[in-house]
């Protein structure tokens, strides 16, 4: 039984972020020479999610697929996007003063909208690898999605197979 472990990065907007991370992950599975066996993407942040789904192949304005314009506006209802301190319980006047220590902007703390998606959604993907290919489906794609909408930064996608 062998593990392989392989991040990449990819950068988020300020606004719901979907990208495409199939290609990667498929390099990290042949870099791998894993042939059987279990294939995780995983988000270690908090206020992102790993989805599969097919991809849309239009794009609105902002270049997001539609799919994922349509999932985010299903969310935006199950979930309203946090606008102003006090929409939420969270972030309480403890937090705030905890990431002023980590030089965090207390505005970058309105977005507890995000952490709630990420529940929802999940933050890993578990795939089966058969014959050195990934269990996908006709038309699966593997997205990462950024919910959070208060800053753009630089995101981890870490990618974990096990099998022989």
């Amino acid at each position: 039984m062998s593990v392989y472990q392989e991040s990449f990065k990819i950068q988020s907007d300020r606004r719901p972020t979907f990208q495409d991370v199939t290609a990667e992950v498929e390099m990290a599975l042949k870099s791998s020479a894993i042939k059987n066996g279990i294939l995780l993407v995983f988000s270690q942040h908090t206020t992102c999610s790993v989805l599969i789904q097919e991809a849309s192949d239009d794009v609105n304005y902002w270049g997001t697929e539609l799919l994922m314009q349509d999932l985010v506006n299903v969310l935006e209802r199950l979930i309203p996007t946090c606008r102003t301190e006090g929409q939420y319980l969270h972030p309480g006047p403890k937090h705030i003063e905890v990431a002023a220590g980590r030089d965090e902007l207390p505005q970058w703390s309105l977005n507890t909208d995000a952490h709630l998606r990420s529940v929802i959604m999940g933050r890993s993907q578990s795939i089966p690898v058969i014959d050195s290919a990934m269990v996908l489906g006709e038309f699966g794609r593997i997205y990462f999605a950024d919910f959070d909408q208060v800053r753009a930064r630089e995101r981890i996608v870490r990618v974990q197979i096990v099998g022989e």
